[in-house]
């Protein structure tokens, strides 16, 4: 049985997680807004000066090379804006994933220590009992730890993915940068 000072114990360091995770979250929020702050002030200088550029031209070869003198630095500057934006997301998730991992790991020891004082309470008779409890939160633990597996691969194969597609479009950029 859970007594006064575990119960509030166990609140307490809920409401801390709670705090943790919403001021990551804020930190990711704010980490995306000076992202987007650079990025657009990045693109008004651009504009800036890809009209003065364009205002410069004389002939439609000028034009033409102007054209193909913007399209390898936007591939570039989509590929690195979509790398910070990833990197923002996964590092914010990653907080989020242990935080989980450490009350999942945190719970599954409370249920342990408790099935365990449970089986060494329990009446005369109940073995059975005891041994299906047991055998039940060990087969939740497995489930759980499979689950987290399977979580960090399909992490680390979307990360795996998303840096092959970044890679490819900025190679893809230049050569059809050149052709123009």
């Amino acid at each position: 049985m859970l007594t006064v000072d575990q119960v509030i114990a166990a609140h307490k360091a809920n409401v801390e997680t709670l705090f943790g995770l919403t001021n990551t979250a804020f930190e990711g929020v704010e980490k995306l807004v000076e992202l987007n702050l650079s990025a657009s002030r990045a693109t008004l200088s651009d504009v800036a000066n890809q009209t003065t550029s364009a205002l410069s031209i004389k002939d439609a070869q000028e034009l033409l090379a102007l054209q193909s003198s913007l399209f390898q630095p936007l591939a570039e500057k989509t590929a690195a804006y979509s790398r910070h934006l990833y990197d923002i997301a996964n590092g914010t998730s990653a907080e989020f994933g242990k935080a989980v991992e450490a009350q999942a790991s945190e719970a599954q020891k409370k249920i342990q220590s408790l099935v365990e004082s449970t089986s060494l309470n329990a009446p005369a008779g109940s073995d059975t009992t005891v041994a299906a409890m047991k055998s039940a939160v060990a087969a939740a633990s497995n489930a759980m730890e499979s689950v987290q597996k399977s979580v960090k691969q399909a992490t680390e194969l979307m990360e795996s993915n998303f840096k092959a597609v970044t890679s490819n479009v900025a190679s893809a950029a230049k050569p059809a940068a050149k052709k123009r």
